[in-house]
């Protein structure tokens, strides 16, 4: 899976066992907490939350959404 995250492409772990080597002790013990538990027809995008998760997307989210209350136009 790819995906633009700060202007720059970026290639997220593409299987259960990729994204779960990607986090950190702590986070893969909530994964495999979570995952066992999803429904199939959830999967696909709690997988991509989670591939997510291990970049810097979270940030860049919080960054727009912190220029937007300030009233920023953040249309680019």
């Amino acid at each position: 899976m790819r995906t633009v995250i700060a202007g720059r492409l970026v290639e997220l772990p593409g299987t259960i066992a990729a994204i779960r080597a990607a986090l950190d002790e702590d986070r893969a013990r909530e994964f495999d907490a979570e995952i066992p538990h999803v429904p199939v027809a959830d999967l696909p995008v709690t997988l991509a939350r989670w591939a997510l998760s291990t970049t810097d997307a979270d940030r860049e989210d919080a960054e727009l959404f912190e220029r937007l209350a300030r009233g920023e136009d953040v249309r680019e």
